[in-house]
């Protein structure tokens, strides 16, 4: 056990995986008295060392649940580093007064981190956001029966087995089957090809310097109009617009009526007036 241990210390699954794999499969299983005794002396003590031991035990079964997910074209090293993050998160949590092996608390920790690095690296535009999109991914891969597009009758069976809309299968079908795309065009495409790049197609009107000079020469006129309507007006209608209005902490209406001593009534007709009369001038 312990030559196992060392052995497996200076190996990574990112770098030599055959290694990898072949020490942690040198690895015994723990009986369910050697696994009690640990988990116990690690939840009561704090024993580091149980935690170790807990934790090379059950390597082997990263392995075995990363194999599963080979189909998503990640490298399986990297699915298996990802698995034994959630190997020891679980390992950390994990209460011997259960009554159940680690290995079945475990799993749900080792697929999480899985699911997680797959959604993050599957695709650059995320297929899956929400915990109902994650579930529905993971559970479509799983039921498509082949490589094509599914008939009608395969998406009521799925949307009835999942309890969705067939509506959110074919969604998630869709997302499945899209490919990422460059927006520029590799440097080995030729001519004939390289026009089919988004860049040439996608075209950002928002940079068109004629529409930004417009649009900038239509807020300073904008500004100027609304500044000489607003001198147009006596000086307590445009404190209360300005108070209102232009003012970072706005003032109520029941503040400005105690500052003129009127009611809060006649302030928001002064208000509703002096709004009148500029869109009057600004309109003119």
């Amino acid at each position: 056990m312990g030559k196992s241990l060392l052995v497996l210390e200076n190996l990574s699954p990112g770098r030599n995986l055959d290694a990898y794999m072949q020490s942690v499969s040198a690895i015994p299983v723990l009986s369910v008295e050697e696994e009690r005794e640990l988990t116990e002396r690690l939840h009561y003590q704090e024993d580091l060392d149980a935690a170790r031991r807990l934790v090379m035990s059950h390597l082997r079964f990263v392995v075995h649940v990363a194999k599963s997910y080979s189909g998503y074209g990640l490298p399986l090293g990297d699915l298996i580093q990802e698995g034994n993050v959630g190997l020891m998160k679980a390992v950390k949590r994990f209460d011997p007064t259960v009554g159940v092996r680690l290995v079945s608390f475990a799993v749900h920790w080792i697929k999480a981190e899985m699911h997680e690095f797959i959604l993050r690296n599957w695709r650059i535009v995320k297929v899956a956001t929400t915990k109902a999109q994650r579930k529905m991914f993971f559970n479509l891969r799983s039921m498509k029966k082949g490589l094509g597009w599914m008939n009608n009758d395969e998406v009521e069976a799925i949307a009835a087995d999942l309890g969705v809309d067939a509506k959110v299968v074919r969604q998630m079908e869709g997302r499945m089957a899209a490919s990422d795309t460059a927006f520029d065009a590799p440097v080995s495409d030729d001519d004939d090809s390289a026009y089919q790049a988004p860049a040439n197609y996608l075209e950002d009107h928002s940079a068109d310097p004629a529409h930004q000079v417009e649009h900038q020469n239509w807020e300073e006129d904008s500004q100027r109009r609304l500044m000489q309507a607003m001198g147009e007006l006596d000086e307590r209608s445009q404190d209360i617009l300005a108070q209102r209005w232009l003012s970072e902490d706005k003032a109520t209406l029941h503040e400005l009526a105690a500052k003129y001593q009127v009611s809060a009534e006649r302030i928001r007709q002064l208000e509703k007036n002096a709004m009148k009369k500029i869109r009057v001038t600004m309109e003119a």
